[in-house]
């Protein structure tokens, strides 16, 4: 009885850690549809009023109109032959990030991306790409 009171447990937690990942991941399905097309424009849409960028350890913030453009630049030398997220979590508070693999003409990137709740909705604050040797 116990037995089968700790597998019912064990795959109800499951369950629900599983759920709890695949809606992480949901909010990340159109980010990773704009980052597969290089399309800069339409990743733009989901950027915060103020978005840090990261090439290689290189960090600055920019607004959203100037991180457009500067993904813009990197896409145009590094168009994706292929990109997907590998893993999604969370904070405590409840913030989402995804990690990712982008494969691109000049390389192999990790990449990072972090969204936090803006007016309501969840935007993208922080991408990180580092490249893999």
């Amino acid at each position: 009885m116990k037995r089968n009171f700790f597998l019912a447990l064990t795959l109800v937690w499951s369950l629900f850690f599983s759920v709890g990942a695949l809606a992480q991941g949901e909010a990340f399905v159109p980010v990773r549809n704009a980052i597969r097309a290089s399309s800069s424009r339409e990743l733009a849409d989901f950027f915060a009023p103020s978005v840090e960028l990261s090439f290689d350890g290189d960090k600055q913030s920019y607004s959203s109109t100037q991180a457009e453009f500067v993904m813009r630049d990197f896409f145009a030398k590094n168009s994706p032959a292929s990109f997907d997220f590998i893993h999604y979590g969370g904070s405590n508070e409840g913030t989402p990030y995804a990690v990712g693999k982008y494969q691109g003409k000049n390389g192999a990137y990790s990449m990072f991306v972090k969204m936090k709740a803006v007016n309501g909705s969840m935007k993208i604050s922080t991408i990180a790409f580092t490249k893999e040797d």
